[in-house]
């Protein structure tokens, strides 16, 4: 089944378009991460989504229904962001339990076995939270509300390298046992890529790819070797990177869409056949520029 569903989505403000002719669709009780830099269009997108924003043009569906002002649609979706707020007077104590009127499926005893893990003041008020201790209650409500359809933006911003992972973990250990469908907004790919079943890679509005992590893992192969066989060997293939090390090194990142038979022979004229991360991949797609930060002290 088919939980969101977007067809040429245009966004703007003003005279920049967050999202460009975007066409995507994700499928029921997966986790989706939505990736992409600075300005990709990932927020934006997310309140498409959950019916926060209406589109320019275009059309998106979330249960076969337009999210805008859809109660029917908010009713089965969470939306979990650093901008939450809550009743000035109210405790975190305060707030978790009002959540069983506005989630059906809350799972209060979850909510508190992970206020009491990450160590959270039951009395503290939510808007005086530092920002980490704020991203972690506010995940723990996003975790704990079992929404059919839950939607994380940057959810970790101000947590520390160990609260992450907790989070990370607790994340799917719990839709493991509830599945529902997650989509995961982060810069942090190297981070996540365990737990995702698909990435969404945007760039500047626009779908840059859509992949399973697997197939992601190997869209593209390294190559490092002397400048002259380098550029032999890449001159008929598909390169998304190329970085000059020294004047007689070369390194490229290939599409690999190619047999391969021909990166054997590749080693065989000492090129050096190299893996490339999903944050590097990432990062080449992405890129304004085919080269590398060494390109801008080049002065020669």
């Amino acid at each position: 089944m088919i939980v969101i569903e977007s067809r040429n989505l245009v966004k703007s403000y003003g005279k920049i378009k967050a999202l460009a002719e975007l066409s995507f669709a994700i499928e029921e009780n997966k986790i989706t991460g939505l990736i992409g830099r600075n300005g990709a269009g990932k927020t934006t997108l997310l309140k498409v989504i959950t019916g926060l924003f209406k589109p320019d043009r275009g059309e998106i569906q979330v249960y076969e229904q337009n999210p805008f002002n859809s109660l029917a649609v908010s009713a089965n979706l969470i939306f979990i962001d650093d901008q939450m707020a809550f009743p000035p007077s109210f405790t975190l104590a305060d707030i978790l339990a009002e959540m069983p009127g506005f989630y059906a499926n809350f799972d209060r005893q979850l909510a508190q076995g992970l206020l009491e893990y990450f160590s959270l003041n039951p009395n503290q008020r939510h808007h005086k939270l530092s920002k980490g201790t704020k991203s972690t209650f506010n995940s723990i409500i996003g975790l704990a509300a079992h929404c059919p359809l839950t939607l994380f933006d940057e959810p970790t911003t101000g947590m520390d390298s160990a609260v992450r992972k907790d989070f990370y973990r607790a994340l799917l250990k719990d839709y493991l046992e509830y599945p529902r469908t997650i989509v995961l907004s982060s810069h942090l790919l190297g981070e996540i890529e365990d737990i995702l079943e698909d990435i969404l890679l945007l760039d500047a509005g626009t779908k840059c790819l859509h992949l399973p992590v697997s197939e992601f893992k190997e869209y593209a192969v390294g190559l490092r070797g002397k400048t002259q066989e380098v550029e032999a060997f890449v001159k008929d293939k598909e390169i998304i990177h190329k970085e000059e090390f020294t004047r007689e090194i070369l390194y490229a990142a290939l599409k690999n869409n190619f047999p391969s038979e021909q990166l054997d022979r590749a080693r065989q004229k000492g090129i050096e056949v190299l893996p490339v991360t999903t944050e590097d991949i990432c990062a080449y797609l992405t890129a304004g520029s085919k080269g590398g930060i060494d390109d801008v002290f080049n002065r020669s």
